[in-house]
Protein backbone atom coordinates (compact mmCIF):
# COMPACT_ATOMS: atom_id res chain seq x y z
CA UNK A 1 0.00 0.00 0.00
CA UNK A 2 1.08 3.54 -0.62
CA UNK A 3 1.23 5.95 1.36
CA UNK A 4 -1.29 8.38 -0.31
CA UNK A 5 -3.98 5.22 -0.42
CA UNK A 6 -4.30 5.75 2.98
CA UNK A 7 -4.21 9.40 3.28
CA UNK A 8 -6.31 10.29 0.02
CA UNK A 9 -8.87 7.33 0.78
CA UNK A 10 -8.90 3.86 -1.22
CA UNK A 11 -9.49 2.83 -4.97
CA UNK A 12 -12.82 3.65 -6.06
CA UNK A 13 -14.42 0.55 -8.04
CA UNK A 14 -17.64 -1.11 -8.43
CA UNK A 15 -17.37 -4.70 -7.02
CA UNK A 16 -18.68 -7.31 -8.79
CA UNK A 17 -18.74 -10.49 -6.76
CA UNK A 18 -22.10 -12.79 -7.40
CA UNK A 19 -21.16 -16.70 -7.65
CA UNK A 20 -23.25 -19.32 -9.19
CA UNK A 21 -24.68 -20.48 -6.12
CA UNK A 22 -26.36 -16.74 -5.25
CA UNK A 23 -27.87 -16.25 -8.44
CA UNK A 24 -29.24 -19.69 -8.07
CA UNK A 25 -30.56 -19.55 -4.73
CA UNK A 26 -32.49 -16.19 -5.48
CA UNK A 27 -34.09 -18.54 -8.17
CA UNK A 28 -35.14 -21.63 -5.92
CA UNK A 29 -36.48 -19.20 -3.16
CA UNK A 30 -38.52 -17.60 -5.63
CA UNK A 31 -39.93 -21.29 -6.85
CA UNK A 32 -40.18 -22.13 -2.79
CA UNK A 33 -41.95 -19.30 -1.79
CA UNK A 34 -45.55 -20.34 -1.71
CA UNK A 35 -44.25 -23.05 0.98
CA UNK A 36 -42.95 -20.32 3.22
CA UNK A 37 -45.02 -18.76 6.15
CA UNK A 38 -42.15 -16.50 7.00
CA UNK A 39 -39.17 -14.90 6.64
CA UNK A 40 -36.51 -14.67 9.32
CA UNK A 41 -33.80 -11.62 7.65
CA UNK A 42 -30.38 -11.79 9.36
CA UNK A 43 -28.41 -8.92 9.69
CA UNK A 44 -25.31 -7.72 10.88
CA UNK A 45 -26.21 -5.69 13.92
CA UNK A 46 -22.97 -3.81 12.95
CA UNK A 47 -23.79 -2.77 9.45
CA UNK A 48 -27.69 -2.24 9.98
CA UNK A 49 -27.69 -0.75 6.80
CA UNK A 50 -24.89 -2.31 4.54
CA UNK A 51 -26.10 -5.78 5.57
CA UNK A 52 -29.51 -5.09 4.76
CA UNK A 53 -30.75 -7.23 1.38
CA UNK A 54 -31.89 -5.38 -1.90
CA UNK A 55 -35.17 -5.81 -3.36
CA UNK A 56 -36.60 -8.13 -0.24
CA UNK A 57 -40.17 -7.93 -1.53
CA UNK A 58 -38.81 -9.37 -4.63
CA UNK A 59 -38.04 -12.43 -2.97
CA UNK A 60 -40.41 -13.02 0.00
CA UNK A 61 -43.20 -11.05 -1.74
CA UNK A 62 -45.67 -10.18 1.31
CA UNK A 63 -44.76 -12.90 3.77
CA UNK A 64 -43.97 -12.30 7.06
CA UNK A 65 -40.97 -10.24 7.65
CA UNK A 66 -38.87 -10.75 10.74
CA UNK A 67 -35.47 -9.13 10.93
CA UNK A 68 -33.14 -11.09 12.87
CA UNK A 69 -30.26 -8.42 14.38
CA UNK A 70 -26.93 -11.08 14.85
CA UNK A 71 -24.15 -10.06 16.59
CA UNK A 72 -25.52 -7.28 18.49
CA UNK A 73 -22.98 -8.15 21.42
CA UNK A 74 -20.80 -7.07 18.89
CA UNK A 75 -21.92 -3.44 17.98
CA UNK A 76 -22.30 -0.30 19.54
CA UNK A 77 -25.49 -0.47 20.99
CA UNK A 78 -25.99 3.11 21.26
CA UNK A 79 -25.67 3.65 17.02
CA UNK A 80 -27.54 0.52 15.79
CA UNK A 81 -30.36 1.63 18.35
CA UNK A 82 -31.18 4.30 16.30
CA UNK A 83 -31.16 1.86 13.11
CA UNK A 84 -33.13 -0.57 14.91
CA UNK A 85 -35.53 2.50 16.03
CA UNK A 86 -36.00 3.44 12.32
CA UNK A 87 -36.76 -0.23 11.12
CA UNK A 88 -39.78 -0.21 13.47
CA UNK A 89 -40.66 3.38 13.12
CA UNK A 90 -41.31 1.63 9.36
CA UNK A 91 -43.23 -1.23 10.74
CA UNK A 92 -40.44 -4.00 11.18
CA UNK A 93 -40.40 -6.57 13.68
CA UNK A 94 -36.67 -6.56 14.60
CA UNK A 95 -35.40 -8.90 17.19
CA UNK A 96 -32.20 -7.89 18.59
CA UNK A 97 -29.65 -11.38 19.21
CA UNK A 98 -26.56 -12.14 20.94
CA UNK A 99 -25.84 -15.78 19.60
CA UNK A 100 -24.74 -16.94 22.30
CA UNK A 101 -27.44 -16.49 24.70
CA UNK A 102 -30.29 -19.13 24.56
CA UNK A 103 -32.90 -16.50 26.05
CA UNK A 104 -32.33 -14.90 22.57
CA UNK A 105 -33.23 -17.93 20.58
CA UNK A 106 -36.44 -18.34 22.52
CA UNK A 107 -37.56 -15.10 22.31
CA UNK A 108 -37.34 -14.97 18.54
CA UNK A 109 -39.35 -18.17 19.12
CA UNK A 110 -42.30 -16.64 20.70
CA UNK A 111 -42.41 -13.75 18.44
CA UNK A 112 -42.87 -15.74 15.70
CA UNK A 113 -45.12 -18.24 16.53
CA UNK A 114 -47.05 -14.50 18.33
CA UNK A 115 -46.80 -13.63 14.41
CA UNK A 116 -48.33 -16.20 13.45
CA UNK A 117 -50.93 -17.03 15.39
CA UNK A 118 -53.44 -15.43 12.66
CA UNK A 119 -52.32 -18.82 10.45
CA UNK A 120 -53.04 -21.35 13.11
CA UNK A 121 -56.11 -19.93 14.10
CA UNK A 122 -57.48 -20.01 10.56
CA UNK A 123 -56.38 -23.35 11.03
CA UNK A 124 -57.82 -23.95 13.71
CA UNK A 125 -61.54 -22.73 12.55
CA UNK A 126 -61.25 -25.23 9.73
CA UNK A 127 -60.99 -28.06 12.05
CA UNK A 128 -57.45 -28.45 11.23
CA UNK A 129 -54.57 -29.04 13.44
CA UNK A 130 -51.77 -26.41 14.18
CA UNK A 131 -48.84 -27.18 11.60
CA UNK A 132 -45.23 -26.15 12.18
CA UNK A 133 -43.94 -22.70 10.58
CA UNK A 134 -42.08 -23.07 7.67
CA UNK A 135 -39.54 -20.07 7.80
CA UNK A 136 -36.77 -19.12 5.35
CA UNK A 137 -34.18 -18.27 6.54
CA UNK A 138 -31.86 -15.44 4.29
CA UNK A 139 -29.29 -13.12 4.56
CA UNK A 140 -26.07 -11.64 3.27
CA UNK A 141 -23.01 -14.16 3.32
CA UNK A 142 -21.33 -14.43 7.58
CA UNK A 143 -24.24 -12.79 9.71
CA UNK A 144 -24.89 -16.07 11.86
CA UNK A 145 -27.80 -18.39 9.23
CA UNK A 146 -25.67 -21.08 10.67
CA UNK A 147 -25.51 -20.57 14.13
CA UNK A 148 -29.03 -19.57 14.39
CA UNK A 149 -30.11 -22.65 12.60
CA UNK A 150 -28.16 -25.21 14.55
CA UNK A 151 -29.13 -23.95 17.76
CA UNK A 152 -32.70 -23.64 17.05
CA UNK A 153 -32.10 -27.54 15.61
CA UNK A 154 -31.04 -28.46 18.99
CA UNK A 155 -27.82 -30.15 17.10
CA UNK A 156 -25.47 -29.06 14.09
CA UNK A 157 -27.19 -29.34 10.94
CA UNK A 158 -25.57 -26.36 9.01
CA UNK A 159 -22.09 -25.70 8.59
CA UNK A 160 -20.81 -23.02 10.56
CA UNK A 161 -17.42 -20.46 9.43
CA UNK A 162 -16.38 -16.85 9.37
CA UNK A 163 -15.83 -17.55 5.51
CA UNK A 164 -18.81 -16.24 3.62
CA UNK A 165 -19.62 -18.98 1.05
CA UNK A 166 -20.22 -21.89 3.34
CA UNK A 167 -23.53 -22.91 2.57
CA UNK A 168 -23.92 -23.85 -1.20
CA UNK A 169 -27.49 -24.98 -1.68
CA UNK A 170 -31.24 -24.64 0.11
CA UNK A 171 -32.46 -27.07 2.86
CA UNK A 172 -34.94 -27.60 4.72
CA UNK A 173 -34.36 -28.51 8.56
CA UNK A 174 -36.55 -29.58 11.17
CA UNK A 175 -36.88 -28.18 14.97
CA UNK A 176 -38.26 -28.93 18.00
CA UNK A 177 -39.72 -25.76 18.29
CA UNK A 178 -42.45 -25.52 16.12
CA UNK A 179 -40.25 -24.11 13.28
CA UNK A 180 -39.37 -25.59 9.86
CA UNK A 181 -36.38 -23.91 8.63
CA UNK A 182 -35.26 -23.48 4.83
CA UNK A 183 -31.18 -22.91 5.33
CA UNK A 184 -30.26 -20.73 1.84
CA UNK A 185 -26.70 -19.76 1.00
CA UNK A 186 -25.44 -16.27 1.49
CA UNK A 187 -26.96 -14.04 -1.07
CA UNK A 188 -24.93 -10.66 -2.18
CA UNK A 189 -26.25 -8.26 -4.99
CA UNK A 190 -24.75 -8.66 -8.27
CA UNK A 191 -23.01 -5.25 -7.86
CA UNK A 192 -21.88 -2.64 -4.93
CA UNK A 193 -21.68 0.59 -6.10
CA UNK A 194 -20.85 1.90 -2.65
CA UNK A 195 -16.90 1.81 -1.75
CA UNK A 196 -17.73 2.42 1.71
CA UNK A 197 -20.08 -0.23 1.92
CA UNK A 198 -18.20 -2.60 0.00
CA UNK A 199 -15.58 -2.42 2.56
CA UNK A 200 -17.81 -2.83 5.57
CA UNK A 201 -19.11 -6.05 3.93
CA UNK A 202 -15.32 -7.57 3.21
CA UNK A 203 -14.15 -5.85 6.88
CA UNK A 204 -17.20 -8.08 8.50
CA UNK A 205 -16.14 -11.26 6.39
CA UNK A 206 -19.35 -10.65 4.30
CA UNK A 207 -17.81 -10.72 0.50
CA UNK A 208 -14.05 -12.84 0.28
CA UNK A 209 -10.71 -10.80 1.23
CA UNK A 210 -9.38 -11.73 -1.68
CA UNK A 211 -12.07 -10.19 -3.68
CA UNK A 212 -10.82 -6.59 -2.56
CA UNK A 213 -7.24 -6.04 -2.09
CA UNK A 214 -6.11 -6.44 1.61
CA UNK A 215 -4.68 -3.38 2.76
CA UNK A 216 -7.49 -1.31 1.08
CA UNK A 217 -9.49 -3.28 3.73
CA UNK A 218 -6.87 -2.68 6.61
CA UNK A 219 -6.59 0.69 5.66
CA UNK A 220 -10.33 1.62 5.97
CA UNK A 221 -10.86 -0.04 8.79
CA UNK A 222 -8.06 1.87 10.69
CA UNK A 223 -8.54 5.23 9.29
CA UNK A 224 -12.87 4.28 10.39
CA UNK A 225 -11.37 2.86 13.78
CA UNK A 226 -9.20 5.99 14.65
CA UNK A 227 -12.14 8.36 13.67
CA UNK A 228 -14.77 6.96 15.69
CA UNK A 229 -13.71 4.33 17.60
CA UNK A 230 -10.23 5.34 19.06
CA UNK A 231 -10.35 4.19 22.49
CA UNK A 232 -10.66 0.48 20.85
CA UNK A 233 -8.13 0.58 18.67
CA UNK A 234 -5.94 1.86 21.44
CA UNK A 235 -6.76 -0.20 23.54
CA UNK A 236 -6.19 -3.13 21.47
CA UNK A 237 -3.00 -2.97 20.44
CA UNK A 238 -2.10 -0.86 23.08
CA UNK A 239 -1.07 1.98 21.66
CA UNK A 240 -1.36 5.93 21.16
CA UNK A 241 -3.75 7.28 18.94
CA UNK A 242 -2.50 9.91 16.49
CA UNK A 243 -4.73 12.12 13.59
CA UNK A 244 -2.66 10.68 10.92
CA UNK A 245 -3.60 7.23 9.93
CA UNK A 246 -0.31 6.60 8.68
CA UNK A 247 1.12 7.14 12.17
CA UNK A 248 -1.14 4.60 13.51
CA UNK A 249 -0.06 1.88 11.01
CA UNK A 250 3.65 2.47 11.81
CA UNK A 251 2.35 2.07 15.94
CA UNK A 252 0.68 -0.77 15.18
CA UNK A 253 3.21 -2.15 13.06
CA UNK A 254 5.79 -2.15 15.92
CA UNK A 255 3.42 -3.85 18.34
CA UNK A 256 2.88 -6.83 16.14
CA UNK A 257 6.69 -7.67 14.73
CA UNK A 258 5.59 -5.83 11.29
CA UNK A 259 8.24 -2.88 10.83
CA UNK A 260 11.94 -4.16 9.37
CA UNK A 261 13.89 -1.09 9.76
CA UNK A 262 11.56 1.31 9.05
CA UNK A 263 9.56 -0.99 6.63
CA UNK A 264 5.96 -1.25 7.29
CA UNK A 265 4.47 -4.34 6.27
CA UNK A 266 1.07 -3.19 5.38
CA UNK A 267 0.05 -6.31 4.39
CA UNK A 268 0.40 -8.32 7.95
CA UNK A 269 -1.23 -4.71 9.81
CA UNK A 270 -4.26 -4.82 7.22
CA UNK A 271 -4.30 -8.99 7.98
CA UNK A 272 -4.15 -8.36 11.69
CA UNK A 273 -6.84 -5.92 12.28
CA UNK A 274 -9.16 -7.62 9.69
CA UNK A 275 -8.96 -10.65 11.68
CA UNK A 276 -9.24 -9.02 15.17
CA UNK A 277 -12.91 -7.64 13.31
CA UNK A 278 -13.79 -10.43 12.24
CA UNK A 279 -13.18 -12.87 15.10
CA UNK A 280 -14.90 -10.30 17.13
CA UNK A 281 -11.51 -9.30 19.41
CA UNK A 282 -12.40 -5.83 18.19
CA UNK A 283 -16.05 -5.31 19.02
CA UNK A 284 -18.28 -2.27 20.60
CA UNK A 285 -18.10 -0.74 16.99
CA UNK A 286 -20.81 -0.19 14.39
CA UNK A 287 -19.36 0.32 10.67
CA UNK A 288 -23.06 2.32 9.31
CA UNK A 289 -22.72 5.15 11.18
CA UNK A 290 -26.30 7.00 11.47
CA UNK A 291 -26.24 9.54 9.33
CA UNK A 292 -29.83 10.51 8.84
Amino acid sequence: MKNNEIQGGLHKSVINWYPGHMARTKRELKEHVKLIDCVYELIDARMPLSSKMKNMDELIKDKPHIIVMTKIDLCDMAVTKRWIKQYEEHGMIVVPMDLTNNNDYKKLVDITKKVMQPLQEKRKSKGLKEKDIHVAVIGIPNVGKSTLINKLAGKKVANVSNKPGVTKQINWLKTDCGLLLLDTPGILWPKIEDNEEALSLAATGSIKMDVLNVTDIGGYLVSFLKNYYPEILAERYNIEIDKDPLVVFERIANKINANNKGEIDYEKVSERVYHDVVSGKIKGVTFDQWKM
